[in-house]
């Protein structure tokens, strides 16, 4: 008897079929850590438009944890009808980036900041948004290019979030659409988006049927925490030569 029989530590082979057996096991316990980690953990997605400029540009590949709000039925792919409500759920913070499922469609996910709490009301004057009455506070920052049209100049705003966070926006214009609104109730269980490249971005200053409107705290997927990598424009996973030409200055870019 050899040492490795008498120690057990010997790997006897089983041919074609177990092997197929054993890969296809390893395949599917594989593909299950994947779901859980991307159910429970945190999912990836690609910044598809410039709407979150300057802070979050077209190609960028988002990292979103979902444990930041707990979770809900739009934790899971396909958004099934299994839960009501959140599990271990945690109220965002105003400021945050958040991912949601689109309430006129759950299966697309927009990418927005929390501007209204449940409660808040929420008004928008001039370019300047109005939280309760009070301007959330802004400092002019010069003027910027927008990242998928260099042509088109618009002025650069920091904006301070209630815990002392600073994030860039493209500010509005005084007399744009959705520069001047009326005052938005934030109902209980629902909370109002906005765009960070203020006059272009579909949010909750526009109703479901045409925007966003107010969504509800189920659809809420996860608070947006790291920019991975970033895939310069004209990029296409239909195109195998453009998948190394990456934006490296975008690399592990924290969301603000």
């Amino acid at each position: 008897m050899t040492a490795e029989e008498a120690s057990g530590s010997r790997v006897a082979g089983g041919g074609f079929g177990r092997e197929a057996v054993e890969t296809v096991k390893t395949v599917v316990i594989a593909l299950a850590i994947a779901t859980v980690l991307r159910v429970v953990v945190f999912q990836p997605y690609t910044i598809p438009s410039s709407s979150m400029e300057p802070g979050l540009v077209t190609g960028d590949y988002v990292v979103v944890s979902k444990w930041s709000y707990g979770w809900s039925r739009a934790s899971f792919p396909f958004n099934p009808p299994i839960l009501h409500g959140r599990i271990f759920g945690r109220d965002p913070a105003r400021g945050d980036v958040v991912v949601f499922r689109l309430p006129r469609d759950p299966d697309e996910a927009y990418i927005k900041r929390l501007i209204g709490l449940p409660g808040d009301r929420v008004q928008v004057i001039r370019g300047a948004v109005y939280v309760n009455g009070k301007p959330i506070p802004r400092q002019y920052a010069g003027p910027a290019q927008d990242h998928d049209d260099p042509a088109r100049v618009v002025p650069r705003v920091i904006e301070t979030a209630p815990d002392g966070r600073r994030y860039a926006t493209f500010g509005g214009a005084a007399e744009g659409e959705g520069d001047n609104t009326g005052v938005y109730l934030v109902p209980d269980g629902m909370y109002f988006f906005m765009g960070d490249n203020r006059d272009n971005s579909s949010d909750s200053r526009w109703p479901r049927e045409l925007g966003v409107g107010f969504v509800p705290a189920e659809n809420l997927v996860g608070k947006a925490q790291a920019v991975v990598v970033s895939w310069r424009g004209g990029a296409s996973v239909l195109k195998p030569w453009t998948w190394l030409d990456l934006d490296f200055s975008r690399f592990l870019q924290r969301v603000r």
